[in-house]
Formats: C-alpha cells, sequence, structure tokens
C-alpha cells in the first residue's frame, strides 16, 4: 500500500509504499484495550502496606498469666483484636499485579494502532526525521509544524535506530516523545495523538516484530 512521504516542514514531497501487513491491519478496540490495560498493571508498584502483629512494636511479654485471672487467656497485646496491634487480612506490598501479555496478541494490538493511526491521517512518515545537532529548539521547530497550536496535541516522534540526536532534543519538550523503531509499544501510540515516523525505521519494525 502507499502513502503519502512528508519532509519535516509538513510539505509533501511524493509517496511511500508501506507493507500492508502492519499498516493495513482491522481496528480492535477490545485488544489494544486489553493490552494497554496489563501494560499498566505491569508498570503498578504496590504502595498500601499495612502491618502485621509481626510487624508492629511490643508485645514481647505475655499480658498476664495463662489461669487464674478469670480473664480471657491472651499471649501478646500486639494481637489483632487489641487496639494498637497488628491488622488482619490488611493490603501488602508483597501484592502482585502483574499480568501476562502474550507476544501475538501484543504484535496484532501494536499493528492495529498503527494502522488505525493511518487510516485517521494521525501517522505521518516522514522521508529524514533526523537533527544535525541534538538541541531542543530544533525539535520544538519541527513539532510546531506538525502539532495543533490551539491544542498543543502531543507527538511521538519514530526515528532510525540509533539516531540519538533526536531523543536528547526531545526531552526537555512537554507532550514530546522519542521512542526507537524496536521498543514500539501500543501505550505510546495510542496515547499520542500524532504520530511522526521516519521511512527508515519501518524495515526495522518489520524485522524486529517479525510482520
Amino acid at each position: 500500500m502507499k502513502t503519502n512521504l512528508y519532509n519535516l516542514e509538513n510539505k509533501s514531497i511524493g509517496t511511500v509504499e508501506l507493507p500492508e501487513e502492519i499498516f493495513a491491519v482491522k481496528w480492535k478496540p477490545n485488544l489494544v484495550h486489553q493490552i494497554i490495560e496489563a501494560m499498566l498493571a505491569n508498570t503498578r508498584k504496590p504502595w498500601a502496606h499495612a502491618k502485621g502483629r509481626g510487624e508492629v512494636r511490643g508485645g514481647g511479654k505475655k499480658p498476664w498469666r495463662q489461669k487464674g485471672t478469670g480473664r480471657a487467656r491472651h499471649g501478646s497485646i500486639r494481637s489483632p483484636i487489641w487496639p494498637g496491634g497488628g491488622v488482619s487480612h490488611g493490603p501488602l506490598k508483597e501484592r502482585n499485579y502483574d499480568k501476562k501479555i502474550n507476544k501475538k496478541m501484543r504484535r496484532a494490538a501494536l499493528f492495529s494502532a498503527l494502522s488505525k493511526k493511518l487510516a485517521d491521517k494521525e501517522l505521518l512518515v516522514i522521508d529524514e526525521l533526523k537533527t544535525a545537532e541534538p538541541k531542543t529548539k530544533i525539535i520544538a521547530g519541527i513539532a510546531s509544524n506538525f502539532r495543533d497550536k490551539k491544542k498543543l496535541t502531543s507527538l511521538l516522534l519514530i526515528p532510525q535506530k540509533g539516531d540519538k540526536n533526536i531523543y536528547r532534543a526531545a526531552r526537555n519538550l512537554k507532550n514530546v516523545k522519542a521512542i526507537d523503531p524496536d521498543s514500539l509499544n501500543v501505550y505510546d501510540i495510542v496515547r499520542h495523538k500524532t504520530v511522526l515516523i521516519d521511512q527508515g525505521a519501518i524495515p526495522t519494525i518489520r524485522e524486529h516484530f517479525h510482520a
């Protein structure tokens, strides 16, 4: 399939051939949602933690002798039924939120998201997405050519692998992110309004994800 090829001034300069198995895939919203949900779950770290009876301070001595007092028997004042004692069945920091993501599902969701972006004209192929110097001002100028200034839409840059200038220059820009073609993921594609991809990065994507 063919699509327009653009320069860094957002002007069409011709056409480029794209692999249909990556950029002409049916939109699968349920699958994309499932993968994004799993990705976010895998980055989640538990912060809530309630101390059990073995973690709270004190309670080393038996409150009173076992028999003869007429009161109920107790072994520690840090039992969950005592004020200031441990918590039963509370949240623990050892909780694991990870979800398994099948490789084929991840790849299918990625190609579906790329195809959707291309169909919605939110993915543009650039002839050369590179800069001579790693300067934020240069990337800011490029971004202004592709962003809606009123809405300040987010921008995802996918240069050729190993082009460090783009990554360094995009670090300090709000709503602009640069990512390696072999590190593409559904979350970043869906999260950013416009995607700019170097035409030289397409073979890398095709080879890395075995399209």
